[in-house]
């Protein structure tokens, strides 16, 4: 567990988690589901929490959803247990927004929301946060949601190994979100820029994820470089099956 946030002890290790909210609906959109998802999050009290297909606005929901928060929804899943949060919007559209969020116990020093679309209607981004851990002089989060297309998701490591490589050989990252990669391919790319993925160096495999009622596809992913896996874990336990179509992961990591 982290060391709590007093006198700036040093923090030797983070707890991770990532979650695909899917906009804070159950599979196929059959129910808006934001409060239970924000208490299963809250009930895994991670030190970071990378949320994929989260919802700055939308005002059709709001009008039709008598519980709809007045704060966007990666600000009501903080709520009073994540002091920090940054919002990378990727998708806009006439009825609201949505993107990445990372939300954070330790101090977001600053941010910034890269635009990775390659073409058409789908829109990406890499959500990259500089973080304030104590007596860990530089830690890195990135929240990522690839694409659907084996060739836009190609160029999107590319890109993300480009801002990898950009950063100092010695800062210390952590990158987690919905990859798409059904095919198996982005880890044998990401091990270039040094990453090594949670599941793969615990089990052997990636996790399975998706669809979170009888998960087949390792969709979701945590890499790391410059920290140590310790515990990886898929939360596939109820109330997680029903809260999106994606199963999240948990992993503790050594910094």
């Amino acid at each position: 567990m982290s060391q709590p946030l007093n006198g700036g002890q040093r923090v030797e290790s983070l707890h991770l988690l990532t979650v695909n909210t899917h906009k804070g609906f159950t599979a196929l959109n059959r129910r808006f589901i934001l409060h239970e998802l924000r208490e299963a999050v809250r009930d895994v009290s991670a030190d970071l929490v990378f949320l994929q297909e989260v919802l700055g606005t939308h005002e059709r929901h709001a009008r039709r959803h008598r519980n709809w928060p007045e704060t966007p929804q990666y600000e009501f899943l903080a709520d009073s247990m994540w002091g920090d949060f940054a919002y990378g919007r990727n998708a806009v559209y006439p009825d609201g927004d949505h993107g990445n969020a990372v939300l954070s116990k330790y101090p977001i020093q600053r941010y910034d929301n890269l635009d990775i679309s390659v073409t058409g209607p789908e829109r990406r981004g890499l959500l990259h946060c500089e973080l304030e851990v104590p007596g860990q002089p530089q830690v890195h989060a990135i929240c990522v949601h690839l694409g659907l297309l084996e060739s836009h998701r190609q160029k999107q490591l590319g890109l993300l190994c480009e801002l990898i490589d950009s950063l100092p050989a010695e800062a210390r990252i952590l990158v987690a979100g919905d990859f798409n990669d059904w095919r198996l391919r982005a880890s044998a790319y990401l091990r270039r820029c040094g990453l090594v993925e949670v599941f793969e160096h615990s089990h052997g495999r990636c996790a399975r994820t998706f669809p979170a009622r009888l998960p087949l596809l390792r969709l979701d992913r945590i890499y790391l470089r410059n920290a140590t896996p310790q515990v990886a874990r898929v939360l596939s336990h109820t109330p997680w099956p029903h809260l999106s179509d994606h199963l999240p992961l948990a992993a503790e990591v050594r910094l």
